[in-house]
This record gives structure tokens, C-alpha cells and sequence, in this order.
């Protein structure tokens, strides 16, 4: 019989006397005691998991005590905390890095902020200002949201972003900026100033910023004489430059080429785009030009686009002559699914509206010039536009003349044509809504457009309907001054001229049949009423009195009211839903979309 194999040893263990606990207990109790020093306790109305400590929506005014040291996420947002409501030592929070305080009653930056903080989301507050002071705190700090402030030029201090020298993201949509920022960091790769109320760009405002990528200067009050030259040419790591919504007559001059990957202009007030507006922009992949005033294109515009795959030109007043054959032909050598355009459909003449520029043939073949004469460079012609003149002067196209008259109106002039011809006139406030057109008589030579904006300008267009493809002859001119444009259904609510145009047979139709219906209405509501006044006592012979005695010959009628004695009610909003129950530990609701585990993405 082999041998049993030997047992491992076993130390002895010193026993304590009777009654006591052994001796290992101790040691046990203070490695437990460490790690909870170490690790902190989560405070009762937050819940922790790993380094995150969600404490959003609770209706908290202050941070709550006893956060655990080692929170790496603090999650606070959509409560009432206010600038009192932050504590010094949130400050001592070594290893936080990102830090959910949007949707809370803050007015300034948190003035403790945690020396390891990456990111801070702070939008939806109603903070007024950044000082350097509060960023310092901060040096590591990588992305600041602060949308839906109420951020101004004025409280930015110069220096704020003095010792951040890590940002990379900097968000102020809708605030109350009236300029660009001054003293930018230079590692800012992100910036997004959209919905402001930024009217100027000077010299070397985007100066120093040699990573910045992304630009967003969406649905402020920028036109093309109020920004400088050099606003974009420093920006040559610039991918995408987003202008849309506000007040362009033309692209900007001297456009990011090199690498510029997504360039919008869209809702603007762009009627002409220079011949060499988009040269060498062969990494260009989308151009938004939709929602402008462009009848035309100069021919070879988008020759050097190899990379472009999205167009969009929708909402434009597209003149479908030979001026944009070129385009025809080539949207037809970038054939989908190359490339996807969006909106080129046809507006004039009348024979080619809502028709596709792409499925024309040799429809846009032939067409005369413009009487104008005049041309975009680059090939083709384009409908005359004079530049935009003050109220009382004139605007002069060859074969158009246009003038404000008092009243918030313009006095159109051509010269007289043959007995019977029609002419088309349309009228437009860049910038500020749809086309308006009229058809008047071409022998007249004159039209007012009345019950127009005082002091704006408009472009006036005159078309023939009679050769169909020739071109309209523009203006541009300013209506002239007087009390603003009447709402409608008031007096000379409708722009027109000094005699209102008869009705067309199908409006005078119905009219007739609207003032049949108001006679028949009123046969009846008069039948009714006597009735009702009848029944209730209130005409007619004497009612009988009622049994059991009493005079009169009426009955005295209870007014009727309400059960507030007639008085307004106010109708208040239904109680809020119950709050949402915790998400798993790793992710969080955030403004409609998901927190990311760590450094999470722009809002």
C-alpha cells in the first residue's frame, strides 16, 4: 500500500480567551475601513456605479454631500442648483473628470471646479459670463458646452481662456454674442457660435487657431460687407464651414480650399455666385445652396469639385435657359450615384416650371440672350441685377426701372410694349419670404407695388411671357419709407397697383356664393332669435302666471352663467409625469440622446 501524501501544514492559530473573538478580526475590520476611505460612501439620494455618481433629477438645489473621492463622472443635471449651491468641495474631487450640471439655475461658471476636469456641460443655464478666474480651476479642461445661455461679448473676459490651453470644443450656440470671442486657445478644433447675434467678423478674429476643423456661425446677422477678407483664409485646416441663415448677397471671399470638406450657405439672400467662388476645392464633398435668390450659375462653378457627392439647390427661382445648359450637361456626365442633387428644378420659363434641369433636352438649347446684354463671368448670361439702392433712388436695368415711391412701395417702369402683350412681375424681399407675381399689361409701362416693407429691398423681376425662354430683367431697389405694410384683409393689404385688378371669374364665383350664404344665414339666425325670444318669455303676448299666485305677466328668468359666476378660468398644464427610473450603470438620458461611458461626444 503506497504511502497517504503528505498534507500541506497548517499554521496554528492563536486562539483568544473563551468568549472573545479570534485575533484575525481586527486586521479584516481595517482593510474594510480603508477601502471605504478610499472608495467613499454614495450620498442617499444619488445612486453610484463604478466612478459614476448619478445624482440628476431630484430636484436638488445644492451638490450633495458625501461623494465618493473616487467619482471619475458626476451626473447633476436637471435639478434647481444654483451659483450658492456648489461647495468648495466639489473642488477636491480628485479624480473627476467629467462634470453634468446643464439644466440648473446657474448664473456664472462654478467657481470650484476640479483640477482633473475634462469635459463640463453647461447648457440650459442661464450663466452670463466666463471669467478666467473659474476656468484656471481647470487647466486640463478638453470640451465646454455652454449652450442656451445667456452669454454676451461683453462678459467674456479677455484672458478667459488664458490657461486652457487643452480645449478642443467650445459650444455657445444661442447666447447673446454680439462678436466673435477674443483670445481663443489655439487646440480648439471645434467651434460652434450659431444662433447669435454676431453682425461683424473684423481682421483676425479666427487668428491663432491653426486645428480648427469645424466652424458653425448658423442664423446670425453676418453680411458679406461687414466681414472682413481674411476672415477664412487662416483657417487652413478648416473642414466644414456652416453659414446659413443669414444675410450673404455672395459666398465669402478668399474660402478655406485646401482641405474644406462641407460648406453651407443655405437661407441666405445670395442672387450671384462669382466664377472662381469654388475653385480648387477638390476635397469639397457636400455644398448646401438652397433657400437663396439664384436664377443662374456661372458656367464651369463646380469643375474643380471631383470629391463633391451632395448638391443641394432647392428653393431657388431657377431660370431654365441656355444660361444653365452647362449645368445639364454636366449633372449628366455626375450621373447618380456619384453625386445627389437636390431641388434644381426649373422655375421660368412658364413651359419648363417644376420641371428637373437633369431630364431637360433641347428644351434650354435655344434662347436668346438677356436684352440686358449683361452676363455672369465664366460663360452664359444671367438676368441683369442692379446693385441695391436707398429709398428714392432709382434702380435702372436696361428695359426696367425701378423707384421707391411713399408708403412702403416701389414704382415699376418698362417701356410700353404692343397692344395685347402680357407681362409677368414678381417681386422679392431677399432674405424675407416667397416670391409674389402679377401679370400686368405690357402696353401700360407702369405698376406700383404696394403694401410693401418700409425702407427694405426688394428685387423686382419683369418677365415676357411671349418668347417664352427669354430671360427676366431684375432690379434690385429699395421700397420707400411710410407706415408699415397693412395686415391682411385691411385696406390695400394686397401689393398692387392704385386700381385693384378685377376678381378672376372663379374668385368672383365665389364671393357671390359667400354673399348668398351670409343672406341665407341671416334669414335664419333672424327666425331663430324671435323664436327663442318667444319661448323664453321675452316677446310676444303675456305668458300666463304661475299656479299658487304671484303677479307679472313674465317670468323672471336666472341669467346663465357659469360655474365661476361667469368669471375667466385658468386653464393650468397637467402635472408632470413621474420621473424615469435609473438607467443601467452605463448610460444616462441626455437631451435625447445617450451619455457616452467617458469623454462623450458634441450636444
Amino acid at each position: 500500500m503506497a504511502p497517504p501524501p503528505p498534507s500541506l501544514p497548517v499554521p496554528p492559530v492563536t486562539r483568544a480567551p473563551r468568549g472573545g473573538p479570534p485575533r484575525l478580526l481586527p486586521a479584516v475590520a481595517t482593510i474594510t475601513l480603508l477601502t471605504l476611505a478610499t472608495v467613499g460612501a454614495c450620498p442617499a439620494v444619488c445612486r453610484c456605479s463604478g466612478g459614476r455618481v448619478y445624482c440628476n433629477d431630484r430636484g436638488l438645489t445644492a451638490v450633495p454631500e458625501g461623494l465618493p473621492p473616487g467619482a471619475t463622472t458626476l451626473f447633476l443635471q436637471n435639478n434647481r442648483i444654483g451659483d450658492a449651491g456648489i461647495p468648495a468641495r466639489l473642488g477636491r474631487l480628485p479624480a473627476l473628470r467629467v462634470l453634468y450640471l446643464y439644466a440648473n439655475a446657474l448664473e456664472q461658471l462654478p467657481a470650484h471646479l476640479p483640477p482633473a476636469l475634462r469635459e463640463l456641460h453647461l447648457q440650459e443655464n442661464n450663466v452670463r459670463g466666463l471669467c478666467r478666474r473659474a476656468l484656471a480651476r481647470a487647466p486640463l479642461l478638453e470640451r465646454l458646452h455652454l449652450d442656451d445661455n445667456s452669454v454676451s461679448a461683453a462678459g467674456i473676459e479677455e484672458d478667459a481662456f488664458a490657461e486652457n490651453r487643452r480645449l478642443r470644443l467650445l459650444f455657445l450656440s444661442r447666447n447673446h454674442l454680439s462678436s466673435v470671442p477674443a483670445g481663443l486657445p489655439p487646440a480648439l478644433e471645434e467651434l460652434r457660435l450659431d444662433d447669435n447675434r454676431i453682425h461683424t467678423i473684423p481682421l483676425r478674429a479666427f487668428e491663432g487657431l491653426p486645428a480648427l476643423r469645424r466652424l458653425v456661425l448658423d442664423g446670425n446677422l453676418l453680411a458679406n460687407q461687414r466681414m472682413a477678407d481674411d476672415t477664412f483664409s487662416r483657417l487652413g485646416n478648416l473642414s466644414e464651414l456652416s453659414l446659413g441663415r443669414n444675410a450673404l448677397a455672395a459666398p465669402p471671399a478668399n474660402l478655406p480650399r485646401a482641405r474644406l470638406r462641407r460648406l453651407s450657405l443655405a437661407a441666405n439672400a445670395i442672387s450671384h455666385v462669382p466664377a472662381g467662388a469654388l475653385a480648387r476645392m477638390r476635397a469639397l464633398e457636400r455644398l448646401d445652396l438652397s433657400d437663396n435668390n439664384l436664377t443662374t450659375l456661372p458656367r464651369g462653378l463646380f469643375d474643380d469639385l471631383g470629391s463633391l457627392s451632395h448638391l443641394g439647390l432647392r428653393n431657388n427661382p431657377w431660370f431654365c435657359g441656355c444660361n444653365l445648359a452647362w449645368l445639364r450637361d454636366w449633372l449628366r456626365r455626375r450621373a447618380p450615384p456619384r453625386l445627389e442633387v437636390r431641388g434644381l428644378l426649373c422655375q421660368a420659363p412658364a413651359r419648363l416650371r417644376g420641371l428637373p434641369v437633369g431630364e431637360l433636352r433641347g428644351e434650354m438649347d435655344a434662347c436668346d440672350s438677356p436684352a440686358s446684354g449683361g452676363g455672369t463671368a465664366g460663360g452664359g448670361t444671367s438676368p441683369a441685377v442692379a446693385a441695391v439702392s436707398p429709398p428714392g433712388a432709382a434702380a435702372t436695368t436696361p428695359g426696367l426701372w425701378v423707384q421707391a415711391a411713399p408708403g412702403g412701395a416701389l414704382r415699376v417702369r418698362w417701356p410700353p410694349a404692343p397692344p395685347g402683350a402680357s407681362l409677368r412681375l414678381s417681386w422679392l424681399r431677399p432674405g424675407g419670404g416667397a416670391v409674389t407675381e402679377t401679370l400686368v399689361r405690357g402696353e401700360r409701362g407702369e405698376y406700383v407695388v404696394r403694401a410693401l416693407q418700409p425702407r427694405a429691398p426688394y428685387r423686382v423681376c419683369l418677365a415676357a411671357l411671349e418668347p417664352p425662354a427669354a430671360p427676366p430683367l431684375c432690379a434690385q431697389a429699395r421700397a420707400g419709407a411710410g407706415d408699415p405694410p397693412p395686415q391682411a384683409g385691411s385696406p390695400g393689404a394686397p401689393g398692387g397697383d392704385a386700381a385693384p385688378p378685377a376678381l378672376p371669374p372663379a374668385a368672383a364665383l365665389g364671393a357671390a356664393a359667400a354673399a348668398a350664404a351670409g343672406v341665407v344665414l341671416g334669414v335664419l339666425g333672424g327666425c331663430w332669435r324671435r323664436r327663442r325670444r318667444r319661448r323664453m318669455g321675452l316677446g310676444g303676448p303675456p305668458l300666463p302666471p304661475p299656479k299658487g299666485g304671484g303677479g307679472g305677466g313674465r317670468l323672471a328668468l336666472r341669467p346663465l352663467r357659469t360655474p365661476e359666476e361667469g368669471g375667466i378660468r385658468t386653464v393650468y398644464p397637467p402635472p408632470p409625469p413621474p420621473p424615469p427610473p435609473l438607467p443601467p450603470p452605463g448610460v444616462r438620458g441626455y437631451r435625447g440622446g445617450q451619455v457616452p461611458h467617458g469623454g462623450g461626444g458634441g450636444s
